[in-house]
């Protein structure tokens, strides 16, 4: 077991990042009294959970469900199935949609751009279908995209029946499904990002009041940069709320609160704000190796060299309580014998990273490097060591 460095480097973190290895649960310290029926909160820059409350138990959606709807219109704008300066037309059914609302009607042919404003900024549930119809054809069948995508990426407890996020019996998600969520959208779209940090935005000819963003924290806060808020009398106020801070000598840390079923829109946004004030203090995020720096040389045999640099083409980063990091070791568990060959990014074993006897994370770790087979007597020669061995 090797012990981490004292002189650890700061993590660096990007917007975009979803690391490769599986969330784990933080013991300590515990946090603040939070005034939501469900919460989560994730550093996403260590894919690491640090704290909870009842994050698997099924709610409703509101107007969080603008995330995957969202979520699939960036993905058609990617595959250029529309693009941003399309217009799209306004159904009588988009008109109609009661609830928030945009202002736009069926003489307007509107801008994708404009829709995803409208849908962002101002949670119009009349740019959410436009934009729905416009995407999948009709209602019945981007709802239909929506569930596969859901599947796909995991979210095991989510079932959407509209694209809106109006009350509908089976509506339903989890906090933890919003945070599968909330990370991909961020990792797989960060071109459309900037939608989620506007603050204000008003389509012409529509109603001057109805420009400001629902998430008060982007006018609070200058490191919260998203995500969405959602309100219905059955789900409560509701936001999911990212923030990127600078902290001393630790570097940029990505924070990822998701509060649920709050009574009010002050709650929702000081709630939020109190928990992830919390995860900035009380933890400090610690990057070990940057990426591609291997964090062994491992014994390799029949291969054209004798050793392997194993590692992770990411920069492997956690995040411990506040004062622990000098505290941290790291052990390198694999099958051995490593045998050639061995391809670059093949999956060789992983790196656990302790805290005392506590498990803070395991990585898998990588071969960062190719490493064809011996020629025959090469080969022979370490088959018989290994057959003595």
């Amino acid at each position: 077991m090797k012990t981490v460095k004292t002189h650890l480097q700061a993590l660096v973190l990007s917007a975009a990042l979803v690391p490769v290895w599986g969330l784990a649960q933080i013991a300590q310290p515990q946090p603040p009294e939070i005034a939501a029926r469900n919460y989560l909160l994730i550093d996403v820059t260590a894919n690491q959970i640090l704290a909870s409350k009842e994050p698997d138990v099924a709610i409703e959606q509101a107007s969080l469900t603008k995330l995957m709807t969202g979520y699939l219109v960036f993905d058609a704008l990617r595959t250029k199935k529309i693009t941003l300066e399309q217009t799209l037309p306004v159904s009588e059914q988009a008109w109609k949609m009661p609830g928030s609302r945009m202002f736009i009607d069926p003489k307007m042919q509107v801008k994708v751009d404009d829709l995803l404003h409208g849908m962002i900024v101002q949670s119009g549930n009349d740019a959410t279908m436009a934009l729905a119809e416009g995407v999948g054809g009709s209602k019945e069948n981007f709802v239909r995209l929506m569930n596969e995508q859901a599947k796909a990426l995991g979210m095991k407890n989510t079932s959407y029946k509209n694209p809106e996020g109006l009350t509908e019996p089976g509506h339903l998600t989890t906090a933890r499904d919003l945070s599968i969520l909330a990370t991909r959208l961020m990792h797989d779209f960060p071109q459309y990002m900037h939608y989620y940090s506007t603050k204000q935005y008003r389509y012409p000819g529509t109603p001057a009041s109805n420009s400001n963003n629902r998430n008060a924290l982007l006018f609070r806060d200058p490191s919260v940069d998203g995500l969405k808020t959602g309100h219905t009398a059955a789900a409560g106020y509701c936001l999911v709320a990212t923030a990127k801070r600078d902290m001393p000598n630790v570097g940029s840390r990505r924070l990822l609160s998701i509060v649920l079923g709050t009574a009010s829109e002050n709650a929702r946004s000081g709630e939020s704000q109190k928990l992830l004030n919390w995860g900035y203090t009380a933890f400090d995020g610690v990057k070990l190796f940057d990426a591609g720096q291997p964090v062994e040389e491992a014994r390799l045999w029949k291969g054209q060299k004798d050793t392997l640099k194993i590692g992770q083409e990411s920069a492997i980063v956690v995040t411990v309580p506040a004062g622990s990091a000098g505290k941290l070791t790291t052990q390198v568990v694999r099958k051995d014998p490593l045998v050639a060959p061995i391809a670059k990014g093949q999956n060789v074993g992983s790196l656990k990273v302790l805290l005392g006897a506590d498990t803070v994370a395991e990585v898998p770790v990588v071969a960062l490097e190719d490493v064809p087979e011996a020629g025959f007597f090469g080969r022979l020669w370490d088959a018989i060591r290994l057959w003595i061995m």
